[in-house]
């Protein structure tokens, strides 16, 4: 038996789909993978013998612009992707007895599994993505921001949006597969039954007559990397510092600076994660850490507090660790969505990432830096699941079953 599994984003798209590769490969389940072809990618699943096949150009080209790509250029950009995808996975798919999507991006994903007679299973990272009259749709670059204001009208136009960008091209594709056409494009990837790759209390669903969600728990892997001894050495050598990270983008210019100093003027140190510029901000000061590539798992542990952007893996590590969170989100895809759990939750402070000030994130830090804040994030710690990626493989083996 043999299972692909595709998606089209940064590390924290590839990442759970990595964790439940390795845990269907522990039920005996081949596994191939369909990502970006950037070379971190393939080093990744290369060290778990997982067989990659590169779909679109690197998304860390993307990533790294230094300003952001215009309205015509995400639409070429778009259009290429689902050409690139329509090339390439007929014959990835060969072989395989099913196939798992992750995120909207995967456009071509289940016209192929339709056209090669395999089942196909879509899968959201978080609630925020899956239409609900409980909520309003995501932030998308380069669409322009909606007029309306109730969530069922904003959802109708978010889905124009996505036919607007994929319905001629997709349909195109669909007819030389001889396959019918697609009315509407963002609820045929989506299908009636997705699956929701998310912790329940941090990203809970709440159900819907139109929408079947088979919730599973977000999907991860046990990080068992020691940590640096440097690290370990600076950690020792006073109190938990707070942590400073951003990923690829960042909420405002300045922000890790701004952090910083609000660290600071609170009698903490920092540890740093980022890119170069970012790194140049501690200078030589001894209460500053650089940090590369570490195991978040162990040192979320050891640190006070974490501020960082919203990303949903950065997000569930932290709540895991029962660690006190500080989210200035970037106003883009799911990262406002769980910079409001976080706040919802009691288990930190969430801040407009355009706006933030030197002021509002040092407030921040004075609030999640008390010992109820640590209190709460430790309570709401013990009840984060880890077995989503084992839920997800065995119902997947039931369904193949």
């Amino acid at each position: 038996m043999r299972v692909l599994l595709s998606t089209y984003g940064t590390r924290g798209d590839v990442e759970p789909l990595v964790a439940l590769a390795v845990r269907l490969r522990t039920l005996g389940v081949q596994v191939r993978m369909c990502t970006p072809s950037d070379e971190d990618f393939a080093g990744q699943l290369g060290g778990f013998g997982i067989p990659l096949v590169p779909v679109g150009p690197p998304v860390g080209n993307l990533m790294r612009r230094k300003t952001p790509p215009s309205a015509e250029e995400f639409a070429r950009y778009r259009t290429e992707l689902v050409d690139a995808q329509f090339a390439a996975f007929p014959a990835a798919f060969e072989d395989c007895d099913a196939v798992v999507a992750a995120g909207l991006a995967q456009i071509a994903t289940r016209s192929v599994a339709e056209s090669a007679g395999i089942p196909y299973v879509y899968t959201s990272y978080s609630a925020i993505n899956l239409p609900s009259p409980h909520h309003a749709p995501p932030p998308r670059s380069g669409w322009p921001e909606p007029e309306e204001s109730d969530n069922p009208a904003l959802w109708r136009r978010d889905a124009e949006q996505v036919n607007a960008q994929f319905k001629e091209t997709l349909n195109g594709h669909r007819s030389a597969l001889g396959l019918p056409p697609v009315d509407n494009v963002r609820d045929h990837v989506y299908t009636e039954r997705p699956w929701l790759a998310a912790d329940p209390v941090l990203g809970p669903w709440r159900e819907i007559p139109d929408l079947d969600v088979v919730q599973t728990g977000a999907w991860t892997l046990p990080d068992e990397r020691p940590l640096p001894d440097e690290l370990v050495a600076f950690l020792d050598a006073g109190e938990p510092p707070v942590y400073v990270g951003f990923g690829s983008v960042r909420p405002s210019p300045d922000i890790v600076r701004r952090a910083v100093e609000a660290i600071r003027a609170h009698g903490r140190r920092a540890l740093v994660s980022g890119n170069r510029a970012d790194l140049e901000v501690i200078g030589e000061h001894e209460d500053c850490f650089a940090l590369g590539e570490v195991n978040q798992q162990r040192l979320f542990t050891r640190v006070a507090a974490v501020v960082h952007h919203g990303g949903a893996g950065t997000t569930l590590t932290a709540a895991k660790a029962g660690t006190p969170q500080v989210v200035a989100a970037i106003q883009l895809a799911d990262t406002p969505y769980w910079a409001g759990r976080v706040a919802d939750l009691g288990i930190g402070v969430a801040l407009d990432g355009p706006a933030v000030t030197g002021e509002s994130l040092s407030a921040a830090l004075k609030t999640v830096l008390a010992p109820e804040a640590r209190d709460r994030a430790r309570q709401v710690g013990t009840e984060i699941r880890t077995d989503g990626a084992e839920v997800a493989a065995n119902r997947l083996l039931e369904l193949l079953r």
